[in-house]
């Protein structure tokens, strides 16, 4: 299962996604973080979601770029934490994509997806402001844009969480 998880900031996505994760009851649980920890507000970030998951039996993995270079346990269930991050240091970091971005990511996705059962990936909602940007941040939220759009087109799932609540725009239905 594929599950995108969206939301705005402080929207409760990240508590949702890992509720997901122990759902689904697979004991090879793999954190994927994302977020580079370049200031004091990053390193308070980190040590909350650290603290959020701690009895949840994740391991972590950080990757701050190279997605796709990531190996985790055949049939596990992987929660990557968060695209926005990623999109970021692809697009910024002198290691990272640049303009081969997109492509770059979508390949990681791809190879999580083949390396393991249950793919749940946490992404920000975007476009839902009136703000005018500069041309750097317009290219970083055309990118994510396009990553949310062919995720969510692969994924089983759509999920926007609002004020902690769970909005489903694309849902998985089991076969009977």
């Amino acid at each position: 299962m594929f599950v995108v998880v969206t939301g705005g900031s402080g929207s409760g996505k990240s508590a949702y996604a890992e509720g997901r994760v122990v759902n689904f009851q697979n004991k090879e649980r793999t954190y994927i973080a994302t977020m580079f920890p370049f200031d004091a507000e990053s390193h308070k970030r980190i040590a909350r979601h650290r603290e959020m998951r701690k009895d949840k039996g994740f391991e972590t993995v950080e990757c701050y770029t190279n997605l796709k270079d990531v190996r985790v346990p055949d049939g596990g269930t992987v929660l990557l934490e968060c695209m926005s991050n990623l999109t970021a240091n692809e697009m910024f970091q002198d290691q990272g994509a640049k303009e081969n971005t997109v492509e770059e990511i979508m390949k990681g996705i791809l190879s999580l997806r083949q390396q393991c059962e249950h793919l749940i990936v946490v992404t920000n909602e975007i476009f839902s402001d009136a703000f005018s940007y500069e041309k750097e941040t317009k290219t970083y939220l055309k990118y994510l844009g396009e990553i949310n759009a062919k995720i969510s087109e692969m994924a089983d799932e759509v999920v926007e969480v609002v004020y902690g609540i769970p909005v489903y725009h694309k849902k998985y239905l089991e076969k009977i």
